[in-house]
């Protein structure tokens, strides 16, 4: 069985004190390749020296939604010349978050539309975050209609019609632990039966969203844990975690132009 977690924060400092334990746990739970979200311009940077010191490991570059304020065209510029490594296999995360307010929506939006653009101009996939927008999010990739743009909505939590949408427009979604909890997880395991097979990521977002029954044991989430999201999702859809495995990993590889 091989895993590629498609998206987590390797560059936060929690997992500085205990690096090697990480990369024992990922490679004895199968864990062959992760990609690495940049969040600003400093994280993508330090995602994208980790990539270089790796096998199997990718990075993102772009500004999240929470630092939208401290975005501009310098930062965009240096973002871009950093994508231009060949280990730099997509931009994000970049949306909208309405939840958290840490940047108002017009700076959000504002970032967000520019970001856009330059993934388009590189010809990136995207990772897009998107949390209670309303729509907004689908609006605005409407607005910017593109039918080369690819990409995942990383974490998905939203809403069936929100699903239907980001399918037709040939989005991936990415699934965390979240569908692995109880309570939380109960609409996000009914949705996913909605997801085709190929369209399908696996995601630990490392260091947060812990699955079960890791976290029940474990404050900090690591890439090793995401195999516990792929046997929910195989037993939700009653298939063999081995064939899903193999499903999942074509299609990140597939995403994010990686050739192993």
């Amino acid at each position: 069985m091989k895993l590629f977690d498609s998206h987590c924060h390797l560059d936060d400092p929690v997992f500085e004190k205990d690096w090697s334990r990480v990369l024992e746990h990922m490679a004895d739970q199968g864990v062959h390749a992760v990609m690495i979200a940049g969040i600003n311009l400093a994280t993508s940077t330090k995602a994208l020296s980790l990539a270089e010191k790796n096998p199997g490991f990718y990075a993102s570059v772009g500004v999240h939604p929470h630092d939208a304020s401290a975005c501009s065209e310098e930062a965009i510029s240096e973002l871009a010349a950093l994508a231009r490594n060949p280990k730099v296999r997509a931009w994000g995360e970049i949306g909208l978050d309405y939840n958290r307010m840490y940047s108002p929506r017009k700076v959000q939006e504002k970032w967000f539309l520019r970001q856009l653009e330059a993934a388009d101009t590189l010809d990136l996939p995207i990772i897009f975050h998107e949390r209670d927008s309303q729509g907004r999010l689908l609006e605005l990739l409407y607005s910017r209609p593109n039918p080369k743009r690819n990409g995942v909505v990383h974490c998905f939590s939203g809403t069936d019609t929100e699903l239907e949408n980001y399918l037709e427009m040939g989005f991936y979604i990415g699934i965390t632990g979240i569908v692995t909890i109880q309570k939380r997880g109960l609409q996000l395991r009914d949705q996913v039966t909605r997801i085709p097979l190929d369209r399908v990521l696996i995601e630990t977002d490392a260091p947060y969203l812990t699955p079960a029954p890791q976290k029940n044991k474990h404050r900090r989430n690591e890439p090793a844990f995401v195999k516990s999201v792929l046997l929910k999702l195989a037993d939700i859809h009653g298939i063999s975690p081995n064939t899903l495995a193999a499903s999942v990993w074509d299609n990140t590889c597939r995403l994010f132009k990686v050739r192993p």
